[in-house]
């Protein structure tokens, strides 16, 4: 009888490459996972340590560190990094060396509310409370401010954050109990009435030229108060 030894060939080249492919399988599926790495994505100021990152990488009240891979529920650990309210994204991966990776998106605080509660107000116009690692340099709200009402205090801490002029000027922000706005500036002691943020582009531009006018009239020092309620006019009241 012939003997078809290409047949043979192949049936032995199969049986190894399967035979490698499950031995590679079971060795990887039990590798350790090594100390977690924490990678924080965007500004260096940290609002949450690399400590409370560790603390939040824990599975059925365990650490990660020297657990079989196969038993690692990266969608668990992310959604307990997720579940922290300084948190903005969080991703978890592991290789195939059993090196696990977490990638820190942080909050982003426009505005710092104190009222009888302190808190954030963060790029997305949600609650973010304080830290105590670090304190954003950002503008003061205060007034009638609730934590489930943000939208009107968010828009103008928007505009503040995202306007050269207002950025360097605007140190606080206050909602009256009809939300209406007023402004501080921080080196000036007049009120700005904003009023209601209809019509806030204009309102900032007249803001704008009243600025530069009394700066070189050297009379910013002179009013009390610069009402913009009036989208088409300037009044301000003398001290």
């Amino acid at each position: 009888m012939r003997v078809n030894y290409n047949y043979i060939k192949g049936i032995a080249l199969l049986v190894t490459v399967v035979s490698l492919y499950a031995f590679s399988s079971v060795r990887n599926s039990s590798r350790k996972v090594g100390t977690p790495l924490i990678h924080f994505i965007g500004e260096d100021n940290l609002f949450v340590t690399h400590e409370t990152v560790s603390k939040l990488l824990i599975q059925n009240q365990q650490t990660v560190t020297d657990k079989p891979k196969e038993i690692i529920d990266l969608n668990g650990l992310e959604t307990a990094l997720n579940s922290n309210p300084m948190i903005k994204q969080a991703q978890v991966f592991i290789d195939v060396e059993g090196k696990i990776t977490a990638e820190i998106e942080q909050k982003k605080p426009l505005a710092r509310v104190s009222t009888n509660a302190s808190f954030y107000i963060d790029d997305m116009g949600s609650y973010m409370p304080l830290s105590t690692n670090y304190t954003a340099r950002v503008p003061l709200v205060t007034g009638a401010i609730y934590k489930n009402e943000l939208g009107n205090v968010y828009h103008i801490a928007k505009k503040v954050q995202e306007d050269d002029f207002l950025k360097k000027h605007v140190i606080e922000i206050h909602q009256n109990e009809d939300k209406s706005i007023d402004l501080k500036f921080r080196l000036h002691d007049f009120t700005i009435h904003l009023g209601s943020l209809k019509s806030l582009d204009k309102k900032v531009n007249n803001l704008k030229a009243f600025y530069q006018k009394a700066m070189r009239d050297q009379t910013l020092d002179t009013y009390s108060v610069v009402n913009l309620k009036f989208d088409n006019q300037v009044i301000c009241t003398k001290k």
